[in-house]
């Protein structure tokens, strides 16, 4: 998950630079009288690589134009909480400031997703993010057709 705006901006040049590699990747494969069927083989796993981090990049750029998912469970909380910092706009080290904490206190608390965080914890990272959750029940939450 791309984190922070200098990720994402990696992740861009990742990918273009991995595509002019694919395309070199190719060409050295149809020079050596591959069929189209084997180069294709061959340059597999490298295209995995190329979409996971392109979903990633989609993945940040949703977040960011508030496109995330409205209704989350606790198990992805803490993805929610950093998509929440996303769509604010906000650095880790704003978030930090705003917390009170250490902008590395931010990340390592990022990297880990907020795993076992308290819920006081995540209603001040909440409120730092000027967000509110509200806890439905589940019955409420379905739609009637």
């Amino acid at each position: 998950m791309i984190k922070t705006e200098q990720e994402y901006r990696r992740s861009l040049e990742q990918i273009k630079h991995h595509e002019q590699l694919l395309a070199e990747q190719r060409k050295e494969l149809e020079q050596m009288g591959l069929t189209e069927e084997q180069v294709e083989r061959g340059l597999g796993p490298a295209r995995l690589f190329q979409e996971r981090v392109r979903a990633e990049v989609e993945e940040y750029e949703r977040y960011k134009s508030g496109d995330f998912d409205m209704t989350c469970m606790f198990d992805n909380i803490g993805r929610q909480l950093i998509a929440f910092r996303i769509y604010r706009g906000l650095s880790q080290a704003e978030l930090a400031k705003r917390l009170g904490v250490s902008a590395p206190q931010v990340s390592r608390d990022e990297r880990n997703e907020y795993g076992g965080a308290s819920m006081e914890k995540v209603k001040q990272v909440l409120k730092a993010l000027d967000m509110e959750v509200v806890i439905v029940p589940s019955e409420l939450n379905k739609v009637s057709v």
